[in-house]
């Protein structure tokens, strides 16, 4: 008899992922999506060399670099005195020290590359309009129930269902994701409609009391990402709602004009809520694990959400292929590879909003004294641990 095919949840970026590094090992997949079609919304997304790392391993290096934008550096502003903190640069010295560029690209491209590698790949099966509403196992095999009153029989599952994922909440079930209190408001422009003083061939963070703002090229150029964050401590979840303009502006009162005029020149603007969890010691139960969001959802922070989504993938699919013959010790290696890193990059995300991002008086200071002061060598050694892999230590 065939092996049962795993099943995947969720058909985002860490879902398609999944299925293609599964793939490359031999593994069939079924990957379930509630919408009625694969798709991502969203803008801009930054990537580091752990995620080129990635996408080489899951064969789609070459398609994905053709999708990205390679900026000059990573700028730190300060948006009360208009001036730079830091840069980091990202040219020849930093792909020779960590073997990838670092770039920035549009989410929906990038899932799109991943979505056009699964199509053509008969291991992998895509479904629509399959929205999960929990599992049963017996030991062998697990069934898959959908709210369509399909049940599907597999090897494995693994819940890629994102931030409110319905696999998490039966298998953890802590809730609701934590509200942060910070809100952020997105926006796309024409690139002829950015200021020519700010467009900059770099991932530029305008750095305030309780606030930033992020701007980047995408799409070659022809647009802008702006992201706009203000610390405003509110307490209920809302994604991708229109607001105007004047919203966006509060909060921002106190900083440079010249940083300010990043919200005067976005349309249609945006607002999401920022969310994420505490990190877990288990996300495994049995033949069922969770990985992207599901897993450890983080703040934007450390730009690495999609990083680790596709780091779990590599490394699922790695477990899974060196330990065939029991799923189960495959899925718990898988957890003990990615729990640690995972939940560092969570917390590290939390610091860098409050003491990097969000500081003011003497603690932005400190912020601007020393990292003013590093060398492009001592910010790659700070960064090492985070991009010089993809995360398995074997």
């Amino acid at each position: 008899m065939a092996t049962p095919p795993i099943i995947i949840a969720g058909g985002g970026i860490g879902g398609l992922a999944a299925a293609l590094g599964l793939a490359r090992k031999g593994f069939n997949s079924i990957v379930l999506e509630r919408a009625a079609e694969l798709g991502e919304i969203g803008a801009g997304i930054q990537i580091g060399p752990n995620a080129f790392h990635c996408f080489d391993a899951l064969g789609v290096g070459d398609e994905a670099r053709a999708k990205a934008v390679y900026i000059d550096n990573l700028r730190l502003m300060d948006a009360v005195e208009g001036e730079m903190i830091a840069e980091i640069p990202l040219q020849e010295a930093f792909r020779q020290r960590f073997g990838n560029p670092y770039a920035v690209v549009h989410r929906a491209d990038l899932h799109g590359v991943l979505l056009d590698a699964c199509r053509a790949n008969r291991l992998i099966e895509l479904r629509t309009r399959h929205d999960v509403k929990g599992y049963r196992q017996d030991g062998n095999s697990v069934q898959v129930e959908c709210d369509n009153h399909v049940t599907l029989a597999g090897s494995a599952f693994i819940g890629a269902d994102g931030l409110n994922s319905t696999v998490r909440q039966q298998l953890v079930g802590d809730g609701a994701p934590r509200v942060s209190g910070h809100t952020t408001y997105r926006s796309v422009i024409p690139t002829e409609q950015m200021p020519e003083d700010l467009r900059w061939n770099a991932a530029t963070l305008w750095a305030g009391p309780k606030c930033h703002i992020v701007h980047y090229p995408l799409k070659g150029w022809k647009l802008f990402n702006l992201v706009v964050t203000y610390h405003n401590d509110v307490t209920e979840a809302v994604a991708g709602k229109p607001v105007s303009k004047d919203e966006v502006y509060r909060g921002f009162e106190h900083i440079s004009a010249r940083a300010r005029q990043i919200i005067e020149i976005g349309d249609n603007w945006k607002l999401w809520v920022l969310c994420d969890r505490d990190p877990i010691l288990n996300w495994v139960d049995g033949r069922v694990a969770l990985l992207g969001d599901a897993a450890h959802p983080m703040l934007q922070y450390f730009a690495q959400g999609a990083c680790m989504a596709l780091e779990d993938a590599v490394c699922l699919a790695h477990m899974l292929e060196r330990h065939s013959d029991n799923i189960k010790i495959a899925l718990d290696n898988y957890q003990r590879q990615r729990r640690v890193r995972t939940a560092r990059v969570q917390l590290d995300s939390r610091l860098i909003g409050d003491y990097i991002y969000h500081p003011h008086g003497a603690t932005a200071e400190v912020r601007n004294h020393v990292m003013s002061r590093l060398s492009p060598d001592e910010w790659y050694d700070r960064l090492e641990w985070l991009y010089g892999g993809t995360g398995l230590d074997d």
